[in-house]
């Protein structure tokens, strides 16, 4: 199975995923629970029940992380419940509340909503490496004058070995990560932050050494190395290799394992949100500007747990402070139905091969009834319509049903959409006796002509069956995660290159990729549950290769786990690592890293002048006339091209608008350019010195037979220039831009 999501092996998870499932459907405990998300309910009732068990004698007060949007004058309300905002955002304020007082405050008249959402995961697919298509990676060097210097490079993640040398400089004197918050440490006396603690300076930081949860996951490693590696010697750099790096450990579905369960609502989309201002604080603080790579999310939902968190989002975002997102692992499966109004009926198999559940959700224009259906020696089906539902204590159907001699315990929950308070949404959720349908398929239909029915997948897949072959409704789309599916979130989907790789043991890993730049199957696709059109732009996302920690390659007993590792150096007594990877996760970093590159010539660049940037300069992945689109966005990321065009470069008669597939330079000290190529000895070549306004300097010919030829520019004065080369070699010809 190509997306793994890592929780889902690990048994404790799996029960509490059940029992939070479970949990938002359960009746109200309090009448002014409207105003709270899902997800904060279920805190409530959680703790509720903590509270009561006559065995639970809890040590101290659960608290929760939350959004909280206030009337005016509500931030008064703060200091009479004796609460301190973590952050504000004007009418939105960030604030660990006691689980215990949330119902008080949600009866106040100036609290509007109160909101969280749980841990995402790492969009993760498998693993292979190498990235052809951006002019970073595998030794081809990056546009001569931008190297990410002056900008901060930024990650929130999860598994960081702040030791790699992949974060030092190439020459390996300077250390390049300059503060990490590590919101799952233990090391917290004295720490100001709301979990865990923070580092700053070298001997703090090398002396942490790594990520709590470095040992479970090498994630952050590998994404950081992406976005910002020095390469340390080996072909496997990184985009953005000078920029400054700040980092935010945040906690994942993985990390439960790691914390205090009367800890757990600690960790929520509100947590994050503090990760991604800590990473724009520290920028601020420095002067520089700032991008923030993101390769987590989770599913979109109807609920409206992520309302508020979209909002803080898109007032973090700003000049020269930018947040791209993985889009999600989910573009090959069948994740959206549709029943247009008219038709009598729609539907799919649901099935689920690695646990015993499955969920969806169905977005209706008007009333309909809902049939499951199991299909034993005789189908036998289940039906309840809509107006049923909303009879139910509080529009929820619990209950067990027995089906064709099966038993399945079933929670169906009704409510209007967050988004467009005319949508009737049902929510679907339904256990099996073992792996869902492994035995016995199953079947979910909507029923009735007179409305417009859509189905979109959650937990588990749609799939067809023969007992019913009509049942083959279903389509690959409406599969972003969130929070890439924020309109201000720039959303990162993949193009694949390489179908698999060689590992350390020399063996060929065939990861049946596909290949030729075009999207990747697996990566998501739109539009967004609100209508918006994602993906914003694609990225390599197959089989890239970089850095892995020497503490999970330490911790590694089953060699499984090192079957993607790709080669290892020694340093200090270490062993590091390079491993490849694939999905998402991959794509959203070497898009940050190209934005680090854009903001060092534009330090106040926008979301949407950047969004520009992509409309102009994109490479054109699929053959549709439609841009953007909701499987490719605005095309592949073109770091170069998108330099000249922010420069003003792009236009300038005589300039390519590729570098040279096979030469690299570099200035030296008395003005000279070197032109590092083998082909210069067996080709002759004409180059061309230009101003950034467009003005020919400088032209010379330069004959073959010469080993690494200079030309002298001694007599222009210090700045950016563009340089071109004519040959008949194409792979010799193309344009850089230098800094003399």
């Amino acid at each position: 199975m190509l997306f793994i999501i890592i929780f889902a092996a690990m048994k404790q998870f799996r029960v509490l995923l059940a029992v939070l499932l479970l949990s938002l459907f359960q009746p109200s405990v309090f009448a002014a629970d409207r105003k709270l998300s899902p997800y904060v309910r279920q805190a409530v009732r959680m703790s509720s029940r903590v509270r009561s068990a006559k065995s639970a004698v809890p040590r101290r007060r659960q608290e929760l992380c939350a959004f909280v949007k206030t009337a005016s004058g509500g931030a008064d309300v703060f200091s009479e419940y004796a609460l301190k905002p973590l952050a504000e955002f004007g009418d939105i304020s960030i604030v660990s509340l006691p689980v215990a007082l949330i119902p008080r405050l949600s009866a106040d008249d100036r609290v509007l909503r109160i909101e969280a959402s749980r841990s995402a995961h790492v969009l993760l697919d498998t693993v292979g490496i190498q990235i052809n298509a951006l002019p970073a990676y595998a030794g081809t060097d990056l546009p001569q004058a931008f190297t990410g210097e002056g900008v901060v490079m930024g990650i929130q993640d999860v598994g960081f070995d702040l030791t790699h040398p992949n974060f030092f400089s190439s020459s390996g004197d300077e250390y390049r990560i300059k503060a990490f918050w590590d919101q799952l440490s233990t090391d917290t006396i004295g720490s100001s932050l709301y979990v865990g603690a923070d580092y700053e300076g070298d001997s703090e930081l090398l002396t942490y050494a790594r990520s709590r949860d470095n040992h479970l996951i090498t994630h952050g490693t590998h994404t950081l190395g992406i976005a910002a590696g020095s390469g340390a010697g080996t072909p496997y750099r990184g985009i953005a290799p000078d920029a400054d790096i700040c980092l935010v450990n945040n906690a994942v579905t993985t990390d439960v394992v790691l914390i205090d369960s009367l800890d757990l609502y600690k960790y929520t989309s509100a947590t994050d949100a503090l990760g991604f201002k800590y990473i724009f604080d520290y920028a601020d603080r420095v002067g520089k500007p700032c991008v923030i790579s993101f390769s987590e999310g989770s599913h979109q939902d109807f609920r409206g747990d992520d309302q508020l968190y979209f909002e803080t989002l898109s007032r973090l975002a700003g000049p020269g402070r930018i947040i791209v997102s993985s889009a999600g692992n989910n573009g090959y499966y069948t994740t959206y139905i549709e029943k247009p109004a008219g038709d009598a009926t729609a539907g799919t198999f649901l099935r689920n091969y690695d646990e015993n559940y499955v969920f969806t959700t169905l977005r209706s224009s008007g009333p309909f009834t809902l049939r499951i259906t199991s299909y034993g020696d005789t189908p036998e089906a289940f039906s309840i319509t809509t107006d049923e539902l909303c009879l139910q204590p509080d529009s929820n159907l619990i209950d067990t049903i027995t089906l064709a001699s099966r038993r399945y315990p079933v929670d169906i929950y009704c409510y209007r959409s967050c988004y467009n308070p005319d949508d009737i949404i049902v929510e679907f959720y339904a256990e099996d006796e073992g792996k869902f349908a492994a035995s016995q398929p199953f079947s979910i239909e909507a029923v009735g002509a007179e409305a417009r029915v859509e189905f979109f997948n959650i937990y588990g897949r749609f799939t067809t069956n023969a007992r019913n072959p009509e049942l083959t409704d279903g389509e690959c789309t409406h599969s972003i995660n969130s929070p890439s599916a924020c309109e201000d979130v720039i959303c990162v989907g993949s193009t694949t290159y390489r179908t698999g790789f060689v590992n350390y043991r020399d063996e060929y890993v065939d990861q049946n990729w596909d290949t030729g730049g075009r999207r990747g199957r697996f990566s998501s696709v739109g539009p967004t549950h609100q209508g918006l059109v994602k993906p914003d732009v694609l990225a390599p996302g197959a089989n890239v290769i970089s850095s892995m920690s020497s503490y999970f390659i330490e911790a590694a007993t089953d060699a499984g786990k090192l079957r993607f590792l790709v080669e290892t150096m020694e340093r200090g007594g270490r062993v590091y690592g390079w491993e490849a990877q694939s999905g998402t996760s991959m794509s959203s970093p070497a898009v940050g890293g190209a934005i680090a590159l854009w903001l060092q010539a534009r330090p106040t660049l926008t979301r949407d002048e950047i969004i520009d940037v992509f409309a102009h300069t994109c490479r054109r992945t699929s053959d549709t006339d439609v841009w953007p689109n909701n499987t490719d966005g605005w095309g592949e990321i073109d770091v170069y091209r998108g330099l000249l065009y922010i420069l003003g470069i792009d236009a300038i008669d005589g300039i390519s608008l590729s570098q040279p597939e096979k030469a690299r330079f570099r200035v030296t000290g008395e003005g000279n350019l070197v032109i590092l190529s083998d082909l210069a000895r067996d080709n002759d070549f004409t180059l061309s010195v230009y101003s950034v306004g467009g003005q020919k300097l400088l032209t010379t010919h330069v004959g073959r037979g010469h080993d690494n030829p200079e030309v002298s520019l001694a007599s222009l004065p210090r700045g950016l220039y563009v340089v071109q080369i004519g040959s008949s070699d194409p792979r010799l010809s193309g344009s850089t831009i230098i800094r003399r």
